[in-house]
């Protein structure tokens, strides 16, 4: 007869003790399971229902469990991309008393694939390119907040599609460690040798299995890994000296920051020893930039470049209907006439196979191809029709993805900002006609 379970849970559910803790998870049965794409891994990894939710369970060492959910919180608390901690349930049995590893349980992060399950579908080299870039973003954040991963790869890694690019997040946390008072120099280095062997590890697999698609050359993308990664790390924490006549540079400096998504939280200016230069260093950065600002302005809550990407066409919004001054006031109007209409005319059917603002940026890029073939201004609700019946219903679900087709993944980037003018004239103002 099986023992009482030890449940450590960050959420009560008692859905929880209904799924068979008695056997292996190899050995669950198939109504329990939920046929999702998973990257590779040492131990076993299986994705379960529970109620309205998918989670991730891993077998493990019991130190090793509560070692990780720890981790994954503090990650979090940190505002790290990572994967939420669910539970950890130790103590299990099978139905002969016969012991049975421990279990780390994790959220299924909605709308997201590992990345080795990306690059099987056989991807085009730009596309590559994105998932190679926002990894190495990552990677700066894991180490900005003082966390040395240990074990960076592809399948350790998951994304979500984030208007045009790619966000990474961390699903396996079990050799990392937090440091508080950060990383040194070499543990940096190390971290960034162990990503790039993995990654050329494992696309030298997917290559000579046949899965990978034409033109990936392994070395040169784990290359990339860490050309990156030297870039944003510069960017974002080295001093920078200019003369005193150049003070414009340290506002240039901000904007180069916030363009990539980061906040500056201290900023150290000190006026060098000649007196005619001075010096700048960013103390501490703070990623989120546009996310923080939409959730200001709209509550929606989402990805960095989609935060971008809508903070755009409110802008434009704000340029053609503004006639207050108030900008929360102007930003709910925007999102009232202009986001929510797009997003309730997606058919019912089609909700899940993408998230509302992946959406609308694809429809404002879908209206700005249209206007481009035909040389004239789209009414919203004409491209938001010739989107979803064109392109969204080709595509599978990614709430609960199964597969995805690998010419679904990569959109053209050269968007203008902001939203496209219909012609003038055109009768009616297009809000009316979504």
């Amino acid at each position: 007869m099986s023992q009482a379970l030890d449940i450590t849970a960050a959420t009560v559910d008692p859905a929880l003790l209904d799924l068979p803790w008695q056997l292996p998870l190899e050995n669950w049965p198939a109504e329990n399971i939920a046929a999702l794409p998973k990257g590779l891994s040492r131990h076993t990894v299986r994705f379960a229902h529970l109620g309205k939710y998918v989670i991730a369970i891993k077998e493990t060492l019991p130190d090793l469990a509560k070692r990780e959910y720890e981790l994954l919180k503090n990650l979090q608390k940190l505002d790290v991309p990572c994967v939420e901690p669910f539970a950890i349930i130790k103590n299990r049995s099978d139905d002969q008393g016969e012991e049975l590893p421990a279990v780390l349980i994790t959220r299924h992060l909605k709308f997201s694939l590992p990345y080795r399950a990306m690059w099987s579908q056989g991807l085009r080299a730009d596309t590559a390119t994105r998932l190679v870039d926002a990894l190495a973003l990552l990677l700066v954040r894991l180490h900005i907040a003082g966390f040395f991963w240990g074990d960076v790869s592809l399948s350790n890694t998951l994304f979500r599609r984030d208007a045009g690019s790619f966000a990474a997040y961390l699903v396996d946390a079990e050799t990392g460690q937090l440091y508080e008072s950060g990383l040194s120099n070499g543990q940096r280095e190390n971290d960034l040798e162990i990503a790039r062997v993995n990654i050329a590890g494992e696309l030298m697999d997917l290559v000579a299995s046949g899965r990978a698609g034409p033109g990936v050359d392994p070395n040169a993308t784990s290359e990339r890994i860490v050309n990156k990664y030297t870039e944003l790390w510069k960017e974002l924490t080295a001093a920078e000296v200019f003369n005193k006549d150049e003070r414009w540079r340290i506002t240039q400096r901000v904007e180069r920051l916030n363009k990539l998504g980061f906040d500056i939280e201290e900023l150290m200016i000190k006026t060098e020893a000649n007196g005619r230069s001075v010096k700048i260093q960013p103390k501490v950065v703070d990623a989120g930039h546009h996310t923080r600002r939409l959730i200001r302005l709209t509550g929606l809550d989402v990805q960095e470049n989609q935060a971008r990407r809508l903070l755009n066409d409110l802008d434009a919004f704000r340029v053609k209907y503004g006639t207050v001054d108030d900008e929360e006031v102007l930003a709910h109007r925007w999102l009232s006439e202009v986001f929510e209409p797009v997003v309730k005319s997606i058919p019912r059917e089609y909700s899940g196979r993408l998230e509302p603002a992946e959406i609308f940026h694809q429809v404002l890029e879908h209206r700005w191809f249209l206007a481009e073939n035909q040389q004239k201004g789209i009414p919203l609700i004409d491209a938001v029709n010739s989107y979803v019946e064109n392109v969204l219903a080709h595509r599978r679900d990614e709430e609960a993805l199964l597969a995805t087709p690998t010419e679904a993944i990569t959109l053209p980037t050269a968007i203008p900002s902001g939203t496209i003018e219909a012609d003038e004239d055109e009768e009616g103002d297009w809000r009316d006609k979504v």
